[in-house]
């Protein structure tokens, strides 16, 4: 992250999804999207937080040992943060993994970071899975002393005596496994065992002769590591669900599962584990354990202190709330305010009165998916979709009180609601293969629908110039629909883009289409029945979000960041500035001389445009990408869209297990 041109970081809102825990003593230290976080569970009922420090993007694990935390950070490598005073944690030492840094674990004077990289040669675009070490002897200025190629995505790793243990799945997705890597000669690391697990081998732990390993559908696996040229698995437990991360001590492992709860395992008896105790979580779930606790984070933004001192009777006895974000789809702009569409986490108010210092005033729990906002006078119009009970809409959210925002009326669509744009008395939904609905908004306690338009294809992005709507329609392109008669809805034009029309922005007589892996498409509608292309520019990512003011268009370019083209020559229209954000850039908001991106883990970004701007506010609407459409990519893109949910590494040489 950071790479720029033309343009300056202002800012950055950066709670996110919490990847990875730890604890050591009573002292945990945990991500919140691009966010290290610290606090203080000495007294479990009254938890308190001691500091935090703003990391480049988003953090995939963390190890701590002595006075550092070690923290994978995804394309930005491995930072060293200096925690010696908590209350002013800082980084001293910076590595460049030359790729996506998924894991971390420290033994010694070496850290151990599993990574992905993506590389072009003459065959093509290809990815490399292995394992760095890196000397950290000296924090301040780290150096890699070797390299192995681990033959799959590494999610997990743990070191013990002179072994890695890599969790990793194979390229071609039908293996999972252990490897077992030699880290005798940290210079000269190889591979000399390995173990498919048969599910989706993620995190993995260490203890005496065993490698503990959560398997997903499979389970929590037991293998026999006393041979490490020869594991093999010894013992089982089936956990109900989704088995992700674990964590061991003594005669009991602790396993999250996504679907259930925190099982408690006995495993005295490696070859015939089973369950002593559970403790519901409410849902999906991350351990570490540490002395006589358990820390258990949930989908409800808390981290529970249990006491497990007595295995068969785990309680609480205490919790922090992280309040940490959610996956930040799109955002508006209005007056001092962003508004976030932060996927689960439902609605985020943002106080940017002072941009360089963004600030969480209000929230709002949408009850499903918030996946984009438009805002129109006293309220945000939030699309969001529950795809669990299939409930699928338009939450109308009052927010004259920015700090107690409340739902004042709802609408069912019945399929997901991609995008929302307001204009007059009424808002305009893509929602998906359903078209184009037109809701009546003039009473917003009592939204109806007054028309609809079947697009054909999947609407994903709207915008509303004068009696018309533009639909961004997936495969099918822009749709012009005539909405001059709200109760009849009518197409008057299109036009086949040629890629995947995410998201559009109209400015004058031009729609701008952001047209997915085709860039940025320029469309005269001056005559809305005979649209037709005059430029376009290919923006290098995926273009996924489009907002326009002045002379330029402002692309949400997923994992190329923020693009700045210049279209005062809309034939010609070309970059002129950039920001590569620390995630996935999913929507894009404009207003005066500053962009304000949805960057999905890693929250809002706000990026001056340090060339000439002529527009005071002039906010265009946001747009939202589609996930599902692009998991064909997933080894394309700059950062995975799945990630695994919490990394985990043991460390022997600590009292500490990550999650």
């Amino acid at each position: 992250m950071g790479e720029r041109r033309n343009t300056t970081l202002i800012g950055r809102w950066a709670n996110g999804p919490c990847y990875a825990v730890a604890v050591v003593g009573k002292i945990a230290y945990f991500g919140n999207g691009g966010y290290l976080e610290i606090v203080d569970f000495s007294n479990p009922a009254d938890p308190v937080e001691l500091g935090k420090v703003l990391t480049p993007s988003v953090v995939q694990g963390v190890a701590v040992t002595g006075n550092y935390a070690y923290v994978a950070e995804g394309w930005d490598g491995l930072r060293i943060i200096d925690i010696s005073n908590p209350s002013s944690p800082r980084e001293v030492g910076f590595f460049d993994t030359r790729g996506c840094a998924t894991a971390v674990a420290v033994s010694g004077s070496y850290a151990y970071v599993a990574y992905y990289e993506l590389y072009g040669d003459k065959h093509g675009l290809r990815d490399k899975y292995g394992l760095r070490i890196i000397d950290i002897s000296n924090p301040s200025s780290p150096r890699e002393v070797g390299d192995l190629d681990t033959r799959g995505w590494p999610s997990a790793v743990a070191v013990s005596g002179s072994y890695a243990y890599v969790a990793c799945d194979e390229p071609d997705g039908d293996k999972h496994g252990l490897r077992i890597i030699d880290i005798s000669d940290p210079s000269s690391p190889r591979e000399v065992g390995d173990l498919h697990t048969g599910g989706s081998a993620e995190p993995v732990v260490v203890s005496g002769s065993y490698a503990y390993v959560a398997d997903a559908f499979r389970g929590l696996r037991i293998i026999d590591i006393s041979n490490p040229s020869s594991p093999r698995g010894v013992g089982y437990f089936d956990t109900g669900g989704y088995a992700e991360p674990v964590a061991v001590s003594g005669s009991y492992a602790y396993v999250a599962d996504a679907f259930d709860r925190l099982r408690i395992i006995d495993i005295s008896n490696p070859a015939s584990p089973k369950e002593v105790g559970y403790f519901d979580t409410g849902g999906y779930a991350g351990v570490a354990v540490s002395g006589s606790y358990a820390y258990v984070r949930d989908h409800e933004d808390r981290l529970h202190v249990i006491d497990i001192s007595n295995p068969s009777a785990p309680k609480e006895v205490g919790y922090f709330d992280t309040r940490t974000g959610g996956y930040a789809y799109g955002v508006a702009v209005s007056g001092s305010y962003a508004c976030v569409a932060d996927g689960n986490h439902g609605l985020r108010i943002i106080d940017i009165s002072n941009p360089s210092s963004p600030r969480e005033v209000g929230y709002f729990d949408t009850g499903g998916s918030a996946e984009a906002v438009a805002v129109s006078g006293s309220y945000a119009y939030v699309a969001y979709d529950t795809p669990y009970d299939d409930k699928h809409g338009l939450c109308i959210i009052d927010i004259s009180n920015p700090s107690s925002p409340r739902e004042v009326g709802y609408f069912g669509t019945g399929s997901r609601t991609r995008a929302v744009a307001v204009s007059g008395g009424y808002a305009y939904l893509a929602a998906d293969e359903h078209g184009l609905r037109i809701i009546d908004i003039s009473d917003p306690s009592s939204p109806k629908e007054v028309g609809y338009f079947d697009t054909g294809g999947y609407a994903h992005g709207v915008a509303v110039s004068g009696s018309y709507a533009y639909v961004a329609d997936l495969d099918d392109g822009l749709r012009i629909i005539d909405i001059s008669n709200p109760s009849r809805p009518r197409q008057v034009g299109c036009f086949r883009t040629g890629g995947e029309a995410y998201g559009v922005a109209v400015g004058g007589t031009y729609a701008y289409v952001a047209d997915g892996y085709r860039g940025l498409r320029i469309i005269r509608v001056s005559n809305a029945s005979r649209p037709r292309q005059v430029g376009h520019f290919r923006t290098g990512g995926w273009a996924h979000g489009v907002a326009v003011s002045g002379s330029y268009a402002y692309v949400a370019d997923y994992g190329d960041g923020l693009r700045i083209i210049d279209i005062s020559n809309p034939s010609r229209p070309r970059e002129v500035g950039y920001f590569d954000t620390g995630h996935l850039a999913e929507g894009v908001a404009v207003s005066g001389s500053y962009a304000y991106v949805a960057d999905g883990d890693d929250g809002l970004y706000i990026i001056r445009n340090d060339l000439p701007t002529s527009v005071k506010d002039n906010v265009a609407p946001n747009s939202l990408g589609w996930l599902q459409r692009l998991l064909h990519s997933i080894r394309t893109m700059r950062i995975p869209l799945i990630r695994q949910p919490l990394s985990h590494s043991m460390f022997p040489s600590s009292r500490m297990l990550s999650l």
